[in-house]
């Protein structure tokens, strides 16, 4: 599964089985999770609606940040790398990743391009790894 902004596939596990596993294999590639938005959670609260779980994980690798922080200070505004997992309505879940060589053509710096083809890489491994 793919869009014009991120990539993704099925998984064959449960859904708290899958953040547990994209958690770790995060770690593996030097990504700490930053942020962990439950909006399936907060739809309940604010809207009093039900729908499938739905997380947001908002993933940073801290070198690779900086490096783009200090060739692009803006950057900021385009970070961290977020990752979805999320369960459909008949229980399939699923694992998307914000694709960084997408977002990242917003910036009109070379010094960014290999800095987004280099976190690609490293979620598309983290992907192959579920």
């Amino acid at each position: 599964m793919s869009t014009r902004y991120g990539f993704g596939k099925q998984v064959a596990l449960a859904f708290d089985q899958a953040i547990e596993r994209v958690t770790a294999e995060l770690q593996k590639e030097g990504f700490g999770v930053l942020t962990d938005i439950d909006v399936s959670a907060t739809v309940k609260k604010k809207l009093d609606e039900d729908m499938p779980p739905y997380r947001i994980l908002g993933a940073c690798n801290p070198k690779l940040a900086h490096q783009a922080m200090t060739a692009e200070p803006s950057i900021g505004l385009l970070l961290p790398c977020n990752v979805v997992v999320r369960q459909d309505a008949v229980g399939a879940v699923f694992v998307e990743f914000m694709d960084p060589a997408a977002v990242l053509q917003l910036v009109d710096n070379p010094k960014i391009e290999p800095l987004a083809a280099t976190v690609r890489g490293k979620l598309e491994r983290v992907m192959q790894a579920l």
